[in-house]
């Protein structure tokens, strides 16, 4: 069957080639990189996306209120499946990092935990229930890793 011009091809972080590419922009980060907006560094930037995909893998406990619980699982469809992620959102306390880091050190980590993904498929998510966005699926944690790992990216400019 084939597709139409007008469909959009979606990357996944199950798909090796859409896998790679967002490993070789990671790759593209310097210690000279700056944000084009935000308030993290380089280095704190990618610690925070590679303590985001630790949650899908259940290394990563998040202590969310009832209320951010009951908002996210309200905008988790939007922001998913919608338009882009927005500047300056709320994370949790615990994606916050005050400390600079090794940068190549934090870039071989993301890039371990995002090749799990395209390496071991779906069998990598290991809990179905995040504690912001709630019950997910594996195309929701797909949806979810690719688009905040492109988010912050793109605040870098690659």
């Amino acid at each position: 069957m084939s597709s139409s011009k007008n469909e959009k091809i979606m990357n996944s972080i199950y798909d090796k080639a859409s896998n790679e590419a967002i490993i070789a922009r990671i790759n593209k980060l310097t210690t000279d990189s700056q944000p084009l907006g935000g308030k993290m560094s380089v280095d704190q930037m990618i610690r925070h996306c590679k303590l985001a995909s630790d949650v899908a893998f259940g290394n990563q406990d998040l202590k969310i209120n009832f209320l951010m619980n009951l908002l996210g699982k309200l905008l988790k469809k939007k922001v998913f499946y919608g338009g882009d992620m927005g500047k300056n959102s709320p994370t949790a306390k615990e994606f916050i990092i005050t400390e600079h880091l090794d940068l190549e050190k934090v870039k071989s980590e993301l890039t371990v935990n995002l090749s799990r993904f395209a390496n071991e498929g779906k069998s990598a998510i290991k809990t179905m229930n995040h504690p912001f966005w709630g019950k997910m699926t594996y195309e929701d944690w797909d949806a979810l890793m690719w688009k905040h790992t492109d988010h912050h990216l793109r605040q870098f400019g690659v």
